[in-house]
């Protein structure tokens, strides 16, 4: 289920405060091969070791936050960097 628009509509990055919106399916599709291949690595430095079925990015691209269980995981150090991938934007 995807997150509520009207959540949507006032959720922020928890750092820059940038508004979020849904990360598309294609850049999902990236970062989940990036996760499998243990490319990805959570803003504390920490690998992503769980694929995503969900998440929201920054309206500026710059960084994603997980869904997990319909709840966005608004956590700076849980944040992913897209600058850590090539050809993301």
């Amino acid at each position: 289920m995807p997150v509520n628009g009207k959540l949507l509509e006032i959720l922020c990055c928890p750092v820059s405060k940038t508004p979020l919106t849904v990360l598309g399916q294609q850049k999902l599709d990236y970062l989940n091969g990036a996760i499998k291949n243990g490319d990805a690595l959570f803003v504390d430095g920490e690998k992503v070791t769980e694929p995503l079925q969900e998440a929201l990015i920054t309206e500026d691209g710059k960084v994603i936050y997980p869904v997990q269980d319909d709840i966005p995981v608004l956590l700076e150090e849980k944040g992913i960097g897209t600058t850590q991938f090539q050809n993301f934007q």
